[in-house]
Parts: structure tokens; C-alpha cells; sequence
């Protein structure tokens, strides 16, 4: 090398835009020499037996020169004091910093590169990618090695963060408390989108043609993963469980709500939601509110969808029995006043006819509420209940407790034929009643009515509660009962 060339490469190394080390290796490989004559074949397990050996290496290392750009890197003064305080440089375990480099020359490696963490001396934390290379012409004493630190921290810590950020997304999808489908969509638009080009404009037409078609799109649905709520919510032990018991889950009146599903997204509604009815792999239906998202950017082919899946089978046994509660009444069981005056304003309206009508009193509820208490009374009224349900069992039409102690059956369709023949029913469910439950007896005052038309209904519905009344008075007249006057 000449002297210009020299001086040339001094600059170079001087002026660098990443932080060089000239050192000299050649202790360190005194050291490896000897260990190989002393019969060492393992570096890695002879300097796990000993960490003292470690240090060894170490302090085989001799550097010889920096660039500007290290002194900088490590916030370092001068050589001198970097050479001083090396130990805060590289702290922290000497064997797992050192073993890669190590290991790279005890096999023959001379020229090899690493990731590694470095200290500066002002504390920061320094990641740095190191590349080692004994130069030529000193192979056989590594009395001159240039190594090379580049900075790499802000990459390592924007992957650490986009690694950090990946984990967090996965923890709320894992841990979310409602369930989350990701699914590939693309083999249904492709489906639809060979429908369209045969010329199909009325979609839901073309559904109703084609039921089938709906089985074909369900079939191309590609489930890629779920969460854990997923598999509470269906009963699967894994994802593997419940991806291989689709069928199970998927079923009945999922083929109506997935075809609306489909006329949306035909319609290009690729956000929905929906209330749909799916099944848990040991057969129980949930009720589910269902929101389907196509995720913008994969709107050009539908290859990512997320669903997610909130179980809302309490909220609507709730929805249910709250129905129940505004049509039937609480003690008996049987339709309450609001229901009868609906189905009565509705038969008015649009028949059918003849309407068959019976009115009934439960007798003597007065005197066992008033020498009994009112549970007995109840539990009189709730065997009343169950008499008339039963009597009335597989009849269109309306049985009601219009009153403390009154009922009524409404026969649309039915002459006082029929009429008459429930009230028999009725009577003979009574006496088995009554042979089922000792002590106070059960007995109803009926009286029968029926009316051809909307004009007589008003009618039909007085003459029956004359008879009622009627036979409410022979029952304390035979009885010797304390007759209780009809209101009105």
C-alpha cells in the first residue's frame, strides 16, 4: 500500500457514517490453540464448565483504533476513555453476548455478523447489528480485525413496538368477550358475480328459483380462525372442534337468514346486522345479534370478513316471557282480559263464524277467600286454570280469566253445537279434578251462547252470561250456599 493509498484509507476509516473498530485478536487466538492442543472439541460446553473462561476470551481482545463515529455512537470522548470503561459498553452476560462471535472463529469463521445489544457510556441502550472480519493477510494471527456497529435501535424499536401492537390486537381479539369469526368471503362473491353476469337482476327471484344456490355460497364460506368466546359460546374444546362441526352449528333457519344476507350483500351492503339463529355443538339454539363486516381493504374481493356474534338467547327468553306476561294471566295460565278483548274486536272484524261462547264463574271463591285466605282461593283458581287449558287443549280459539272469579271461551268457527260439547269436557275434567285433589271441591258455572255474525256477538255475549248466571243460582239454591249477587 503506498503511502497516499494509506493515508486514504485512514480517512475513510476515520470518516465512516458507522462506527468501525480495528482490534487485535491474536491473544484471543493463543488462547483457542491452546485449548485444542489441551484436547478441547466443544467451545460452547468448555466454556459453560467454567465461566471464568469467558473473561479469558475477553481479555484476549485488544482494540487498537475507533472511528469518530464510535466515539459518538457511545458517547465516548476519546479512545482512552472508552477503552476504560468498556464494562458499561458491553454489560450484561458475557457468555450470551460474547458465545456467538466465539463460537463463529473457534469454527473456522472469519468473516461473520450478529445482532447485539451495547451500552453507551451516558446509559442508552444501543441495538446494534456487528459484522467481524479478520482482514487478509492476517488469517493465521487475527491480529487485525475490523468490526462494524451499525445502529439499528429505531428499526429494532419500531419492530418491537409493530410486534408489541400485533400482540396487543391479538390479546382483544382472543380475549374479547363477544365472539369474532375472520372469514374469506371470496368464493361467495365469485358466486355472485357469475349470477350477475348471466344477466340476474331480481336476486331474491333468482333465491327462490334456486334455493340451492344459498347451500353453494354457504359451502365457499372459508372460516380462517375464532376467538375464545367462540368456542364457550358453542361448546367446542378447540378451534379444530368446532370448524369441523360447521353443519352443527349452522343449520334450519340459518338457510332463510343467510339468503337475506346474501340479497344484501348483492345489494353491495357489505356492512350488516342481523338477528339469526345459530345451534351450540350439543344442540341448544342461541339466540344471536349478529354485525357482519366486510373490512375496507379487502373490499375489492371480500377475502376478509369479520364477524361478530353477541349470544342474546337470555335477552330474548326475557323478550318472551314478557309477552307471555301481556297476554296471559300469571295465576291461571290462560290468556288475560287485554288478549280476549283483541281476539274479540278481531273475530268481530273478520270471523270466522259462527262464534261459539261460553261464560264461566268459579263458585264460591268469595267464601273460601274469606274462611281460607287468599292462597287457597289462588290455588283454587289455578286448578280452574288447568281444567280449562285442558278441556280446551288442540281448539282454535281463545280461553281467558276476564276477572277475579270469570272466564270466557271464545269457539271462532264453532255453533253452540260445539259449544256445548266443551262445556261437557269441561264438566267431566272437573269431577276427574276434583278426585285428584282432596278437600275443597272445584266447580264452574257455565253458561253457552253463540252468535252467526258481528252484529250478534254483543248479544251472544249477554245470553251467555245469563246462563251462567242462571246456573250460578241453581248451584247455591241446591247447595244451600250463601248466594253471591252478580255484579251489576
Amino acid at each position: 500500500m503506498t503511502p497516499t493509498d494509506s493515508a486514504d484509507f485512514e480517512q475513510m476509516f476515520e470518516w465512516a457514517p458507522i462506527s468501525l473498530w480495528l482490534e487485535d485478536f491474536s491473544a484471543l487466538k493463543d488462547l483457542f490453540d491452546g485449548w485444542r492442543t489441551a484436547g478441547v472439541t466443544d467451545l460452547e460446553a468448555h466454556l459453560r464448565a467454567d465461566p471464568t473462561r469467558v473473561q479469558q476470551c475477553a481479555a484476549g481482545i485488544r482494540i487498537l483504533q475507533v472511528n469518530r463515529q464510535t466515539l459518538a455512537l457511545f458517547s465516548a470522548a476519546s479512545l482512552e476513555e472508552l477503552q476504560q470503561r468498556l464494562p458499561d459498553v458491553f454489560r450484561g452476560d458475557m457468555f450470551t453476548t460474547m458465545l456467538p462471535e466465539m463460537l463463529s472463529l473457534w469454527n473456522g469463521r472469519l468473516d461473520y455478523s450478529n445482532q447485539t445489544v451495547n451500552y453507551a457510556l451516558d446509559g442508552r441502550r444501543i441495538d446494534v447489528a456487528i459484522r467481524v472480519r479478520v482482514l487478509r493477510g492476517h488469517e493465521d494471527r487475527w491480529d487485525r480485525v475490523l468490526i462494524s456497529l451499525e445502529d439499528t435501535t429505531a428499526a429494532v424499536q419500531t419492530r418491537r413496538q409493530l410486534a408489541a401492537s400485533e400482540s396487543h390486537a391479538r390479546d382483544l381479539f382472543h380475549y374479547s368477550p363477544v365472539s369474532l369469526w375472520v372469514e374469506d368471503f371470496s368464493g361467495v362473491k365469485q358466486l355472485l358475480e357469475e349470477v350477475r353476469a348471466q344477466g340476474i337482476q331480481d336476486f331474491r327471484v333468482f333465491l327462490s328459483v334456486h334455493p340451492e344456490f344459498v347451500e353453494r355460497c354457504m359451502e365457499e364460506i372459508r372460516v380462517l380462525e375464532v376467538n375464545r368466546q367462540t368456542l364457550t359460546m358453542f361448546g367446542a374444546a378447540s378451534q379444530e372442534e368446532l370448524l369441523g362441526n360447521l353443519g352443527k352449528v349452522f343449520r334450519d333457519e340459518m338457510h332463510d337468514t343467510f339468503a337475506e344476507q346474501l340479497i344484501d350483500l348483492w345489494n353491495g351492503k357489505t356492512e350488516q346486522v342481523r338477528e339469526v339463529v345459530n345451534y351450540g355443538l350439543g344442540g341448544a339454539l342461541i339466540n344471536i345479534h349478529m354485525q357482519f363486516a366486510v373490512l375496507p381493504d379487502h373490499a375489492h374481493d371480500w377475502s376478509l370478513v369479520l364477524v361478530s356474534l353477541v349470544d342474546i338467547t337470555a335477552r330474548k327468553k326475557a323478550e318472551a316471557y314478557l309477552e307471555y306476561l301481556g297476554k296471559h294471566d300469571s295465576l291461571t295460565r290462560l290468556r288475560n282480559r287485554a288478549f280476549y278483548v283483541e281476539e274479540l274486536n278481531r273475530i268481530s272484524r273478520k270471523g270466522p263464524w259462527p262464534l261459539g261462547i261460553l261464560a264461566m264463574d268459579l263458585n264460591g271463591l268469595k267464601r273460601i277467600n274469606d274462611s281460607e285466605g287468599h292462597v287457597a282461593g289462588d290455588a283454587l283458581l289455578r286448578r280452574a286454570g288447568e281444567v280449562l287449558a285442558s278441556a280446551s287443549a288442540g281448539q282454535p280459539g281463545c280461553m281467558a280469566r276476564i276477572g277475579g272469579d270469570e272466564f270466557v271461551a271464545l269457539l271462532p268457527g264453532a255453533d253452540e253445537r260445539a259449544a256445548q260439547e266443551l262445556k261437557g269436557r269441561i264438566e267431566s275434567m272437573t269431577e276427574l279434578n276434583n278426585q285428584f285433589y282432596p278437600g275443597q271441591a272445584l266447580s264452574l258455572s257455565i253458561g253457552v251462547a253463540s252468535a252467526q255474525r258481528a252484529s250478534e256477538v254483543e248479544d251472544a255475549l249477554h245470553a251467555a252470561d245469563q246462563a251462567m248466571f242462571d246456573a250460578k243460582a241453581r248451584f247455591y239454591q241446591e247447595g244451600r250456599h250463601e248466594r253471591r249477587r252478580p255484579a251489576g
